[in-house]
């Protein structure tokens, strides 16, 4: 990983992340989304998650933009809010050289010093191995699978959970607990 840079995502990144994206949408299963967004819709969709307080990274090697990754909250009620999912894509030329999993556990780390408590995988695909496999060696656990839940590609995909506990996870109430 000679030169490999995991930093926070800048405008200028755009592009790049735009078009890993669109490969993953338009030939991957890795997302169930069929139809590729414009830059203009991923800078809304990157400045919604810097708006939570949530992290969006690059992976760059010598100025080139090799992949991404972010978290958002799992879902918008408030007592979600130490639950986070996150998200990877890789440029294909990168993957299986160890970039995601550098993504993840910086990205790890950034959240839970943000004091969540809790990171959720949703992947698309079961048979994607890659992605399994980042997650587990990261110490994400299998927590179960949505069964033939998407149809992409003339064919159902079913969808893998996993998750890991950040910081405390459940033992200790978190710091912000005012419910």
């Amino acid at each position: 990983m000679t030169n490999l840079l995991i930093r926070a995502s800048a405008a200028h990144d755009l592009p790049a992340i735009t078009a890993i994206y669109q490969h993953a949408v338009l030939h991957g299963t890795g997302t169930f989304e069929l139809e590729a967004p414009d830059e203009a819709e991923m800078a809304k969709r990157r400045e919604a998650v810097l708006g939570n307080g949530l992290p969006w990274l690059v992976a760059e090697r010598d100025g080139q933009v090799l992949g991404y990754a972010y978290a958002n909250f799992f879902r918008p009620r408030r007592a979600y809010r130490f639950c986070l999912e996150d998200s990877i894509y890789l440029h294909e030329q990168a993957r299986g050289q160890g970039v995601g999993k550098l993504l993840l556990v910086e990205l790890m780390a950034q959240c839970e010093a943000r004091g969540a408590r809790q990171m959720l995988a949703v992947i698309g695909d079961s048979a994607n191995a890659g992605s399994i496999g980042v997650h587990r060696s990261c110490g994400f656990e299998h927590t179960g699978v949505f069964k033939a839940s998407g149809w992409k590609f003339g064919r159902w995909l079913d969808v893998v959970l996993m998750q890991r506990a950040l910081g405390g996870g459940d033992a200790t109430p978190p710091t912000d607990s005012d419910d």
